[in-house]
């Protein structure tokens, strides 16, 4: 059973889902010269009414999923299930009406809002092109409930967005978003461009607003200590993969992946003696390439526990070790009961075949490449 799920059948089920961009050559003739995995295969339930924290470094795929369930990407293969009908079979007007229960909230609300219309244009567009609201005097009534629901006060409806700090124009982004009284948000890095005052403030506006309305979100982000605040299960993605998932305090009490360790280990503590004593996990290299990621696990090209054969040439399921606990390693019940102990990132990338070394704010970097990672597409 995936973690998140209960007796009820969930609101969101995806089930195999990729998304793959072609990379092209040529100037004359177009030649498709391999493909960037940016979502290679992932496996995710929602329930409802519940919140789904999706969590990874940038370029690990997290936007692209989001963009999918939406169909605001087209996946190369899977299943995306909403509330019993399968998204990725729908065109035309069914598409559009199942797209009214399930919005968007954009990392960039400035980018996701026309500047030349007004908040008042902004908040009805969604009300007119989906016949909602019931005529002219309803949906202005309902634009000024949505922004009593965000926060802002009546007189914004005739200021455009560039009038707005950044927070007010989340704000609006999410009032935009909820307009249509979805039953899925789909919230893409909502506080990451904000200051941290501003982004507990809009964290807690979207609790709220998930209590009134019954909302589930699936919120996607960096920044751990979000994701921990506001989600009921978390999910930690890697290089287009899901790697971990579990309910939310018991990844943080105790992560099992060795990516999730290495995430939990940059966040800091609000303890200057805990700070200064704890131990951090420091990977080696970046990132692989989504054009060609590494065989066996993904992860093992920078991995503190790799154990060499297995890891480099067997790829990990993700399998339950627990109830609710969902883990993509070979080596996780050893990881956890202290039996297998990590390396440092030099040992790490000197067994890959490179030499590496510190930078000034503590990141370890190679100067030499992994073999098969970020080597060039061979051209055919």
């Amino acid at each position: 059973m995936t973690a998140g799920a209960g007796t009820e059948e969930p609101l969101l089920r995806v089930r195999g889902l990729k998304v793959h961009f072609p990379i092209k050559r040529g100037i004359v003739f177009d030649r498709t010269v391999g493909h960037v995995r940016a979502v290679d295969g992932v496996d995710l339930d929602i329930d409802r009414g519940s919140t789904y924290g999706l969590v990874g470094e940038s370029g690990c795929g997290k936007s692209t999923l989001g963009r999918a369930i939406l169909r605001l990407e087209e996946p190369t293969a899977g299943e995306v299930v909403f509330d019993g009908t399968d998204v990725a079979s729908l065109k035309g007007e069914p598409l559009r009406q199942m797209r009214q229960r399930m919005q968007m909230v954009f990392q960039d609300p400035l980018g996701s809002l026309d500047p030349r219309q007004n908040v008042e244009s902004l908040l009805s567009e969604p009300l007119h092109a989906h016949g909602l609201g019931g005529g002219k005097a309803g949906i202005a009534e309902k634009v000024r409930t949505l922004l009593d629901a965000v926060g802002l006060p009546a007189a914004a409806l005739r200021r455009y967005p560039h009038e707005f700090s950044g927070g007010q124009r989340q704000r609006i982004g999410i009032a935009r978003a909820v307009a249509l009284e979805p039953d899925l948000l789909i919230a893409d890095e909502p506080v990451s461009a904000l200051d941290v005052s501003v982004q507990a403030q809009v964290l807690n506006l979207l609790e709220e607003l998930q209590e009134r309305l019954g909302l589930t979100y699936l919120v996607i982000a960096h920044d751990l200590a979000v994701v921990r605040h506001i989600s009921d299960v978390v999910g930690v993605m890697y290089l287009g993969s899901l790697v971990e998932q579990a309910p939310a305090d018991d990844l943080y009490e105790q992560p099992l992946h060795p990516y999730t360790r290495s995430l939990m280990s940059a966040v800091p503590v609000p303890d200057p003696v805990v700070e200064e004593t704890r131990e951090r996990i420091l990977l080696a290299g970046d990132l692989p390439s989504p054009a060609d990621p590494p065989s066996g696990c993904r992860f093992h090209t920078r991995c503190p526990w790799r154990q060499p054969t297995r890891c480099d040439d067997e790829v990990p399921l993700l399998r339950e070790l627990a109830p609710g606990r969902l883990v993509s390693c070979h080596w996780a019940e050893e990881i956890r009961d202290g039996a297998l102990l990590p390396k440092s990132a030099e040992e790490v990338a000197a067994s890959m075949g490179a030499s590496v070394r510190a930078t000034g704010s503590g990141r370890i970097e190679t100067d030499a490449l992994v073999q098969g990672v970020d080597q060039p597409i061979e051209r055919r």
